[in-house]
């Protein structure tokens, strides 16, 4: 079977109710896409795939790890990945029309005429919206294990000095000027 053709479900012969499928996602998945940002990838997806009349409500649970590196210190990162993501699918007359005039998201729409369904584009969609758009470790654990503590030090020596005139520039800039007798108005 082709590494794409798993990703593709055959709703036709389906009995009405909920089907589920599980997939094990690593590094080869992501090579039909572009490079991505992260690397080491063991995801595991669980689809439940709930066949209605007329339509079908897929749910995909995310799960597994990847690493990222640092948006901080520039480190490997090892995230846990944890989400959900739910999508309805319609079967219409003209696909191509509802989807582009659909405004929500997890509305997709299809042929009614089609018998199979790939999924392989949403379990790549949801797995990058899976890792947020900040990438780096709390800032309790900022010289934890997975820190470069030659970019934290670096870091730290470009960080203002509390008696540093211009780190204040704020309390002294004149457009403040006046505000404070606003303050504390009830």
């Amino acid at each position: 079977m082709s590494r794409r053709r798993e990703f593709e479900i055959a709703f036709v012969g389906l009995k009405p109710g909920v089907h589920e499928y599980n997939y094990s996602i690593d590094d080869k998945f992501f090579e039909p896409y572009q490079q991505q940002d992260f690397r080491n990838c063991k995801a595991n997806i669980k689809l439940l795939l709930d066949k209605k009349s007329g339509f079908m409500q897929l749910k995909f649970e995310i799960g597994g790890s990847l690493e990222v590196t640092c948006d901080r210190c520039n480190n490997s990162l090892p995230m846990e990945l944890w989400d959900e993501f739910n999508i309805t699918v319609k079967m219409v007359e003209e696909p191509e029309l509802m989807n582009g005039q659909e405004d929500d998201p997890d509305m997709y729409y299809i042929a009614q005429g089609e018998s199979h369904i790939d999924v392989a584009n949403w379990i790549y969609e949801f797995i990058n919206l899976s890792i947020p758009m900040q990438k780096n470790c709390g800032y309790e654990e900022m010289n934890g294990p997975y820190c470069n503590k030659a970019a934290i030090d670096a870091l730290k020596k470009m960080e203002p000095e509390e008696n540093d005139p211009d780190s204040h520039q704020e309390k002294t800039n004149p457009i403040w000027k006046g505000l404070e007798k606003f303050k504390d108005l009830d």
